[in-house]
């Protein structure tokens, strides 16, 4: 008789394959069970060996087929099972992606388990853009902050904190809220025209951005039709766009004055 297996929280980070910890593939080709989010790319699927099993267990907004319960206790019966078990989230399973709950609950029915951190959505999309999310200078802390709250709630943020122009913020989950979002931190004293930008699906084949300002990037996005996932990033560093984006050249053609060029900050 097999005694209790041990359940693997991997991160599978924003959805570019090579993106995935070293560690975290080893895991995934040892599985023999894999449970696994909607978020998870096909492309990182794909590396999950032809004879492990399969439990799809994603959510959608507002929709739920599996609740967290259910998927908790699915851990641990697979691991009571005597199952090496990978459970597969994107980006960071610590990073609003209630593996902690799960966690918890494998603690809870003595079931042995680790964490295998992934690359969360905003540092994928931000190099996906070339983009910093600090920048000496211009912005000097990094907020990451959900724009969903349990059981649809209202919002109910630090608005006079988060509206810190000095502050990079990064809103995940905030598709349908980014409207009042911006409203909020416009009325607590964010600039209007804080560069921001939209970014659906970041680091894959179908990624999609969309660049404007506080206040415009909502009906920008809305009227991009950017589908989720889909993360806010609001910001003077997402103003150095140009200054970090590359001329279109061959490397044969490339010559140094051609490179971009960044102010250097003292300090």
């Amino acid at each position: 008789m097999r005694g209790i297996g041990k359940v693997s929280l991997i991160g599978a980070g924003p959805g570019d394959p090579d993106l995935l910890t070293v560690k975290a593939l080893k895991r995934i080709q040892d599985a023999e069970v894999v449970v696994y989010d909607r978020l998870v790319s096909q492309e990182i699927m794909d590396l999950v060996p032809p004879k492990t099993a399969l439990y799809p267990v994603g959510k959608k907004p507002k929709s739920h087929p599996i609740p967290q319960e259910e998927i908790n206790q699915l851990l641990v019966d697979l691991a009571k099972e005597g199952k090496r078990v990978v459970r597969l989230k994107g980006g960071d399973p610590f990073i609003f992606g209630r593996g902690s709950e799960e966690a918890a609950e494998l603690v809870i029915a003595g079931v042995d388990y680790e964490v295998v951190p992934g690359i969360t959505a905003a540092q994928g999309c931000a190099s996906s853009l070339n983009l910093p999310l600090t920048h000496r200078g211009l912005a000097t802390g990094l907020r990451y902050v959900t724009g969903h709250c349990q059981k649809d709630v209202p919002l109910d943020l630090d608005w006079a904190s988060l509206a810190d122009p000095n502050t990079t913020l990064v809103i995940y989950m905030g598709l349908a809220a980014i409207a009042e979002i911006s409203t909020k931190l416009v009325e607590h004293g964010m600039p209007a025209d804080m560069p921001a930008v939209a970014i659906s699906k970041g680091t894959t084949s179908e990624e999609q951005k969309v660049f404007g300002t506080l206040t415009t990037i909502g009906e920008q996005a809305k009227a991009a039709k950017l589908p989720a996932p889909t993360l806010f990033m609001i910001g003077d560093v997402v103003g150095l766009k140009d200054s970090l984006e590359l001329p279109s050249f061959s490397g044969s053609e490339a010559k140094w004055g051609d490179r971009p060029h960044l102010e250097v900050i003292n300090g």
